[in-house]
This record gives structure tokens, C-alpha cells and sequence, in this order.
């Protein structure tokens, strides 16, 4: 056996292990294989070949929004609601790169330190290392991953977003887009953005002034507008409700879910 056939060999098996491990829930499997990801191992990608599309289909969420709006306070309200309904909650949130290290600004330990002893919710920061649109390079890759461990919800919190970052909505089947009172004039620019791929929008902070306001100017605009404070756990059952219920009638294979998200392939393969 040549030196390269014996390369190729534990290149395989290595992949097949660790897919197996991530398909048995195994969490260090699972942040091993999403670091390979990111830095383009190509170990990580041979791994996503061996994990077995999952017979149930995760609700995978993208929480978006401009920054200061509350993003990671409703992510972490959220996390808390989908447990009590017993579901395995995996988080990808998306930070701006450090210029120093290229890693995330942000650590998931800092923003959501409640529920690092849960084993059933995984949390993660992926840094953009520059890449354009909201989201890090790896980011449906790592969705795959989590699809892989069986994780029946999953959120992905974009950076706070510009109106040309706009890319979650290629990677979710449920954009909620987070704004916050007092938006004024930037609704109309928003329209042409932001809120054209919201399928749900949230008006966090509704406890504050020009919440009513902010409420009507976009439910002129917008089909399904909730108001939450997500301090204090408030409008978040009838946000899960109505995520629930868009999530009811979409059908992955559908033509129009496909000519809404610019989808040309099944979303079962999205690491492409």
C-alpha cells in the first residue's frame, strides 16, 4: 500500500468518525467539526458527506436586525420558550471579525451564560473573517452540522445588518427581522431591505416610547408585526406561535418558497 493510499484511508475514516459522533449528539464532535469548517479543512467538508440528511427537518430561524435592537436578548428568551417545549436548540450567532485574531468579537459564553450547562442547547459565535451579507462563510455548513445532531431548532443571529446584508434569508425558511421604537424615517429605507425578506417582524423594547407608533408604521407594511420586550420575557409565547404557524405552511420543495428565498436546491443540501 502506497503512502498516499494509506493517507486517503485515515482521511476517511477520520471524516466517517466524527460524522458519526456529531449523528450521536456528541457536542466536542460537533464544534470540532464546525472550527473545520471555518478554516476550510477539508476533513470538515468530507464529513458533511457522510452525515445522513435528518428525517425530521429542523425550524431554522434567522434573527436579523439592525444593531441595539435586542437581538441576542430575544435569541436568549427564545432558547428558553423552545426548551420548555422540549425541543434541542442549536445558536449560530454572527459576530464581526477581531482585527487582530480574525475570530468573533463576541463569545456565546458572554452573551448567553444561562444556558451553557444545558447539554441540549449549543451556542456558538462564528466570526465574518470580511465575508459580506450578515453571515460567516461557514454558516450553512455549520447549519448541516446541527441538522446532523438533531438539533430541532435553530437560530441564527446575524450581525447587525446593513441594507445590502441581507443573505440569512438564503440559508432560513423563517426570517424575523428585530427593529426597536423610534425608527422615523429609516422605515422607509428599511422597506427597501430589511423588511422585504422579514416574514415575521418584532418591535422589541414595546415598553418604550414610540413603540405604538413604530407598531402601526409597519403593520402598513408588514403582514405579521409582534411586540415584545424581551427583558422581561414579554410577546414572547406569541412569537413562537406565530413562527409556528409559518412554519406550518411552508413546503420545502415548494415553487414559491423557492422564488422567496432565491432557492434553486433542496434545503437539505445547503452546504454546496
Amino acid at each position: 500500500m502506497t503512502q498516499g493510499t494509506t493517507d486517503r484511508s485515515f482521511f476517511t475514516h477520520n471524516a466517517a468518525e466524527l460524522a458519526k459522533q456529531v449523528q450521536d449528539g456528541e457536542v466536542r464532535a460537533v464544534a470540532r467539526v464546525i472550527s473545520l469548517l471555518e478554516n476550510r479543512d477539508p476533513i470538515g467538508a468530507a464529513v458533511l458527506t457522510h452525515l445522513s440528511p435528518s428525517m425530521n427537518r429542523a425550524f431554522v430561524i434567522g434573527i436579523t436586525g439592525y444593531p441595539g435592537t435586542g437581538k441576542s436578548t430575544l435569541i436568549d428568551q427564545l432558547i428558553i420558550a423552545y426548551r420548555r417545549l422540549g425541543q434541542k436548540v442549536g445558536v449560530l450567532a454572527v459576530d464581526t471579525s477581531s482585527p487582530v485574531t480574525g475570530g468573533a468579537v463576541l463569545g456565546d459564553r458572554i452573551r448567553m451564560q444561562r444556558h451553557t450547562d444545558d447539554p441540549q442547547v449549543y451556542i456558538r459565535s462564528m466570526a465574518t473573517r470580511g465575508h459580506q451579507g450578515g453571515l460567516a462563510a461557514a454558516t450553512r455548513q455549520a447549519i448541516r452540522v446541527l441538522e446532523g445532531a438533531a438539533y430541532g431548532v435553530i437560530l441564527i443571529e446575524t450581525v447587525g445588518v446593513g441594507q445590502n446584508e441581507l443573505d440569512v434569508m438564503h440559508v432560513v425558511h423563517t426570517v424575523v427581522a428585530v427593529v426597536a421604537p423610534g425608527l422615523g424615517d429609516d422605515i422607509q429605507a428599511m422597506k427597501a431591505g430589511l423588511l422585504e425578506i422579514a416574514d415575521i417582524v418584532v418591535v422589541n423594547k414595546g415598553d418604550r416610547e414610540g413603540a405604538d407608533a413604530t407598531l402601526r408604521d409597519l403593520r402598513e407594511w408588514c403582514k405579521t408585526v409582534i411586540r415584545t420586550v424581551a427583558v422581561k420575557g414579554e410577546g414572547i409565547a406569541g412569537l413562537i406561535a406565530v413562527i409556528a404557524e409559518h412554519e406550518r405552511w411552508r413546503d420545502l420543495d415548494s415553487p414559491e418558497l423557492h422564488k422567496r428565498r432565491g432557492l434553486s436546491i433542496d434545503l437539505g443540501t445547503r452546504a454546496g
